[in-house]
């Protein structure tokens, strides 16, 4: 006789869900540009906060763009970041960037003759003292071993090598109108998209089984309350409430993060209403009530987890549809505030270059907008497959 292996719902979802390619596809797609966002600075070619870096000389300059920097020692100290602080905010940058066409290096100056991309016109020269490379890389403790590369001669302001602080940089999306790398920036705002998201779900989530839980266990009085409620919000545009909440709140990433999820959680209450509805009426809960168990348990130990399903899927719509707000609010300038990269607010600075020669720098947001959205709702109707339990 064969041993039959019991599989548990979560597991036979599962197996359901690995069988459906497009759902395996987003999720794959989804996974990436959460470990995209999550170590974006140690990944990113301009891991400075909030990747704004601007040269203003190199703006605007297509994809492969390649330039020669010369790196200049600010006249402060910089501590070294650690781990952690790196991986949440990147690490100030220590150096002034000159782009050059060519330098005339001297006893104890330079002469840099900065980058020209008209290759015609006025000459724009900048004489840099060769006493800023010794002092204040000196006294900084990230950038000690770039000063020369004899160790003998630390106190020796002759003995700086400026090809040592020279960078050859290959920009391989751009820059955007203030000089600053637009892939760093592009996959910086990954990690805004996914963060609003993650916090409206879960927002939703929770007041969605709250409110919805109340009115569909207890109904009478509580459920009409409940449910007058729900419409009243439903019928007000999402996006009408989210400007107000905004407007209230002020503007800045945390007051997204709550004028977002704050907007998402009716169509949770009404699924989980629902379903409460006709699950409060069976034998479990029935039995419940016949040990004395509490309201609470009943509801959260046995009656939620039989409901959560729809949830999920909801979830995902709902991560979908919170990208889709952020952009919106961004591009509306009441959203994440600059310099923070936010796909929206790219697409408000660059929409005007749709029509001239550099369109990609409005395009490419949008586009990163539409595939991360196409994820969550493939994923969304392949999670309601596979957690289909007729099937």
């Amino acid at each position: 006789m064969k041993n039959i292996e019991y599989l548990s719902p979560a597991r036979l979802a599962w197996q359901r869900y690995k069988k459906n390619v497009t759902g395996m596809i987003s999720l794959a797609f989804i996974v990436l540009c959460t470990l995209l966002a999550i170590f974006a600075y140690y990944i990113i070619p301009d891991d400075t906060p909030d990747a704004n870096t601007q040269i203003l000389e190199i703006s605007t300059q297509k994809p492969g763009f390649e330039v020669d920097i010369l790196l200049v020692p600010k006249p402060i100290s910089v501590e070294e970041a650690g781990f952690w602080g790196r991986l949440v905010n990147g690490r100030p940058s220590a150096y002034r960037q000159i782009p050059f066409d060519s330098l005339n290096v001297g006893e104890t100056s330079t002469t840099v003759y900065v980058f020209n991309p008209e290759r015609s016109g006025e000459v724009k020269m900048e004489v840099v003292d060769h006493e800023v490379f010794t002092t204040n890389c000196t006294n900084n403790t990230n950038f000690t071993t770039n000063c020369t590369n004899d160790t003998n001669c630390t106190n020796d302001t002759n003995c700086t090598n400026i090809e040592d602080f020279v960078v050859h940089r290959r920009f391989l999306l751009g820059t955007d109108q203030f000089g600053r790398d637009f892939l760093s920036r592009l996959v910086l705002g990954t990690r805004i998209s996914l963060s609003v998201g993650f916090i409206a779900v879960i927002l939703s989530v929770l007041i969605g089984l709250l409110v919805g839980g109340l009115g569909g266990f207890f109904r009478g009085r509580v459920d009409d309350v409940v449910m007058w409620f729900i419409n009243v919000v439903w019928s007000l545009p999402t996006l009408l409430i989210v400007i107000a909440i905004t407007f209230a709140l002020g503007k800045g990433v945390a007051q997204v993060f709550i004028a977002v999820g704050l907007t998402m959680w009716v169509e949770v209450a009404r699924v989980t209403r629902g379903q409460i509805l006709s699950i409060r009426e069976t034998t479990f809960v029935e039995a419940g009530r016949a040990l004395g168990f509490r309201n609470a348990r009943i509801i959260i130990r046995h009656i939620i987890p039989n409901v959560i399903n729809p949830i999920i899927v909801i979830s995902a719509a709902n991560f979908a549809t919170a990208i889709l707000l952020e952009a919106g609010l961004s591009f509306l300038g009441i959203g994440v505030q600059p310099p923070m990269p936010s796909w929206g607010s790219m697409i408000k600075e660059n929409y005007a270059y749709i029509i001239l020669d550099n369109a990609y720098l409005a395009i490419l947001p949008g586009i990163a907008i539409m595939l991360l959205v196409l994820a969550f709702m493939l994923m969304g109707n392949a999670l309601r497959e596979a957690l289909n339990v007729k099937k």
